[in-house]
């Protein structure tokens, strides 16, 4: 007699599968201990050494803060993959949390000393995990298609709900106490993950246990001699750079920057060939590849909230409101706070646009953010010529991030929304992966952008960001129209 096959509607918390409690448990741990370090790692970088920081200046620390954010969303491409081919889901998420954590566990004890090692390490194991972990969450709602949105809308609470817990946490840990105690906060965080998920998955079935399409016995010999001779040139090219070439580190923030510019541009050239026959999907593609552009501005906007915003937060803002103080770190608790909260309510304004057939279409969404995401930096403008004559006060950054979060509501789901519906029928989850490479290519080039933060001062600094923002809405408004035309909602 054959097994029962597992229904994740058999046992449900309020209508919705209760396995879904593990990985929105898991997911909003994994948050915090990302945004933990996060929120600590610039200011970490440029505290002089005798606070225990590195000493670094303001550029530096920006340009590795923005590649590190950069591989962040690259790495998912190759971690989709080793859980669809190779692992299975389920167990590539184990994996990566582990990694996550020794990650954490090495910044805590090493310092500045184990920088780049914690990195490499979270990078990997953040790659092996998201991806997967949103596979899972598909898998659960296999059977009731009509209930997939809200079950991510839930899921989706659990990422805010972590990044916007961890800065109030691990960043008054860190600028308060020590350094270490606040990257450590961030690892406990991802082994309380861990062992939930651990618990969790127990009861879900066969979900995410095998590979979706495995590797065939050839496959797995050829790409098993590929790993290892790729991982052979790494660690050849590293012992050179260390012994030999001593490449210095702008110069690797280059080459990786190049890298990340050319992944995106290549998919894009090898699918547009592929559709050639095939106009109505051509021209789908084509919008895509508008709206990945256009992304690609916002978030190169949009991330410096980790990196010179942050800076600035630290050393020409006030960090009092109603009398209170709190560390510079607490900033970056205000836009996961604002999603929450506007989330649904920018969701019932495209529903009721949506009924009255006045929504507006996605071109012109991707305007909006855009406008919002320049009109914020023309408000840091102000906040940086006002901080000349001393610090400003708290509410010039929280009106940043109000303006910041209503342009990203406007932009990033629309966005993802948009890739699923342009894609190519046979190429969905491969269009996913690219899109999330808009906001990697944002970084990569906002990162090399900073390195003029203080050269140029910081008024200058981001009224050319806002500038390069408001060119892109603008040319984004003119040309949504003709787009809408080409390829109709």
């Amino acid at each position: 007699m054959s097994a029962t096959p597992f229904d994740p509607f058999t046992r449900t918390i309020f209508g919705q599968p209760r396995s879904l409690a593990t990985l929105f448990l898991t997911e909003m741990w994994e948050r915090f201990s990302y945004y933990g370090m996060r929120a600590l790692l610039v200011l970490f970088m440029i505290a002089p050494t005798s606070d225990g920081g590195m000493g670094l200046g303001a550029p530096e620390a920006a340009g590795i803060y923005a590649v590190y954010i950069a591989l962040v969303y690259l790495t998912p491409l190759p971690g989709g993959w080793i859980g669809d081919r190779v692992l299975g889901a389920r167990r590539t998420v184990f994996l990566g949390g582990a990694i996550i954590a020794s990650g954490h566990i090495v910044l805590a004890i090493l310092g500045g000393d184990g920088l780049f090692p914690a990195l490499f390490l979270i990078i990997i194991g953040t790659g092996l995990l998201k991806p997967n972990m949103t596979a899972m969450v598909g898998s659960l709602y296999a059977s009731r298609e009509e209930l997939r949105d809200a079950g991510f809308s839930i899921y989706y609470m659990g990422i805010n709900l972590g990044a916007f817990l961890s800065p109030l946490i691990c960043g008054y840990l860190g600028q308060q106490v020590s350094w270490e105690l606040g990257f450590g906060a961030a690892a406990i965080g991802m082994i309380f993950a861990l062992i939930q998920y651990a618990i969790g998955t127990r009861g879900m079935g066969a979900i995410g246990v095998a590979p979706s399409n495995p590797l065939s016995p050839s496959e797995r010999r050829h790409y098993g001699i590929c790993s290892a001779v790729g991982a052979a040139a790494a660690v050849a090219l590293v012992v050179l750079d260390l012994t030999v070439f001593k490449i210095q580190a702008d110069s690797i923030e280059l080459g990786i920057t190049v890298i990340i510019l050319i992944v995106p541009i290549v998919w894009f050239t090898r699918t547009l060939r592929s559709e050639r026959s095939n106009r109505p999907q051509f021209n789908r593609v084509i919008m895509l590849l508008v709206l990945f552009v256009a992304a690609a501005v916002f978030w190169m906007v949009y991330d410096q909230a980790g990196s010179t915003v942050a800076i600035f937060a630290q050393n020409n803002t006030d960090h009092a409101l109603l009398g209170i103080d709190f560390p510079s770190s607490w900033f970056q608790s205000v836009n996961p706070l604002l999603i929450i909260v506007l989330a649904p309510v920018m969701a019932g304004i495209w529903t009721a646009l949506g009924v009255r057939g006045k929504q507006p279409g996605t071109p012109y969404k991707f305007a909006g953010g855009l406008f919002l995401i320049a009109a914020s930096m023309g408000v840091m403008v102000l906040a940086a010529q006002a901080s000349i004559d001393g610090k400003v006060v708290a509410m010039w950054l929280i009106a940043v991030f109000a303006i910041q979060t209503v342009g990203e509501l406007m932009l990033s789901p629309v966005g993802m929304a948009a890739a699923t519906r342009l894609s190519p029928p046979d190429r969905v989850s491969q269009t996913l992966g690219v899109w999330f490479l808009a906001t990697s290519v944002g970084d990569a080039i906002g990162g090399r952008l900073a390195g003029y933060y203080d050269s140029l001062g910081q008024s200058a600094f981001f009224a050319m960001l806002g500038v390069i923002a408001l060119v892109a809405a603008l040319m984004m408004l003119a040309i949504a129209r003709p787009m809408r035309r080409l390829v109709p909602d």
